[in-house]
């Protein structure tokens, strides 16, 4: 593990700072207006994602040659912190672009990338990622969707499911089997493209929390791809996959922290202004240690999802492994983990005000629990930290 002197990589600079401001100064005036609304109507939160755009958040992971900003991976894990602060749903725009588009970062020929960074640097486009079946979740191994070789292409036939963004994105990295003797050595990734003929959608599924982040199934049929969209070389597909999510888990990491975060601030404003027993409940000692916990633990998840962020980095710039397997696991396990608590913890704060859909911390407490499910539940991401010990 890291000992004391590697501390100071992880810490933000001056620059993290001034994003950090600039995020939350956006996040507050043009997010936050319409997160209630949101989740409220379990509609795309369209206003976050002009905003985004129009300040250049919307996916600043992608490197400055494809025309992105050419943020590092904290860099992104702030944005997605400030924006999942006042509403997660929109915080998934910059998280998800992040995860559908990292298999070509990381696999794919250049060709590919300037053919697809590009619109989705510019905002011209977003993309989604489509690892899990409906008999292949924590299994993703174990999917059914084919690909075979047919010419100068290949014909895509299968679902996915448990999408997010699906419909509203244009462009998609689907898992599919190309060799189906050697289970995760015979999956291939591959681009598709929301207007390829033989792409549909399920209706989006009614859900507990991210109203308004749809998720969908996404149905392949006979869709035909050119050669050149696929990621890498066949059989490299899951390799990619796990690649993908060592690094990204750490964003949903950083959802977590901002679900928390907004969260703990809420409460932490309520407890000074309602009044009980002729003085505000933020006086008594039980309410004191309850802030404290949660404060506490919220700092300690922050600080290991920033020490993620700063190995994916050096992942990311051609070091070694840095751990990030267990780190990135860690961080989403953990954060999430605290970030359910936090918000419920909050709720109990308001005490029946909490429970109502007036005030913003029941739908935190119900958009924290999907950070303990997808990209992985806690109980694989325990799994993934065992067989993976630094």
């Amino acid at each position: 593990m890291a000992g004391s002197a590697d501390f100071d990589l992880y810490r933000p600079s001056e620059e993290h700072d001034m994003l950090r401001e600039a995020v939350r100064a956006l996040s507050e005036a043009k997010i936050a207006p319409f997160a209630a609304a949101v989740d409220e109507e379990a509609r795309f939160p369209q206003e976050a994602l002009d905003a985004l755009v129009a300040a250049d958040l919307h996916a600043v992971h992608v490197p400055e040659e494809y025309g992105g900003a050419g943020a590092d991976a904290l860099a992104t894990v702030i944005v997605i912190e400030e924006v999942a602060r006042v509403c997660a749903s929109s915080s998934l725009i910059p998280a998800v672009n992040k995860l559908g588009s990292l298999p070509v970062v990381l696999s794919g020929g250049e060709d590919l990338k300037k053919k697809y960074l590009g619109p989705l640097a510019k905002g011209d486009a977003m993309f989604s990622y489509c690892l899990s079946e409906p008999d292949a979740g924590s299994d993703a191994g174990g999917m059914k969707t084919k690909a075979v070789r047919d010419g100068d292409g290949y014909v895509l036939n299968g679902v996915k499911r448990w999408i997010t963004n699906a419909g509203v994105s244009e462009y998609y990295t689907v898992m599919a089997v190309t060799d189906p003797d050697r289970r995760t050595k015979g999956i291939s990734a591959f681009v598709v493209e929301k207007g390829d003929e033989g792409v549909s959608f399920g209706a989006p599924e009614k859900k507990l929390g991210i109203k308004g982040s749809p998720t969908r199934e996404v149905y392949l049929d006979n869709v035909r791809v050119p050669a050149d969209r696929l990621i890498g070389d066949e059989g490299t597909g899951f390799a990619t996959a796990m690649k993908t999510l060592d690094h990204t888990r750490i964003t949903i990491a950083a959802q977590a922290l901002g679900i928390a975060q907004g969260a703990l601030d809420y409460a932490t404003g309520y407890v000074q202004e309602r009044k009980q027993f002729g003085k505000p409940i933020g006086d008594f000692q039980g309410v004191q240690f309850m802030l404290a916990d949660m404060a506490m633990k919220l700092e300690a998840a922050r600080q290991l999802t920033y020490s993620a962020a700063a190995r994916s980095q050096r992942v990311s710039d051609g070091g070694g492994k840095e751990h990030l397997t267990f780190f990135g696991a860690a961080a989403k396990c953990f954060a999430s983990d605290v970030a359910m608590e936090i918000t419920t913890d909050a709720v109990q704060l308001l005490g029946g005000y909490g429970y109502t859909r007036d005030y913003p911390v029941e739908r935190m407490m119900r958009d924290a629990k999907i950070t303990q499910i997808y990209e992985g539940t806690n109980q694989i991401q325990r799994i993934v930290m065992a067989r993976n010990l630094p």
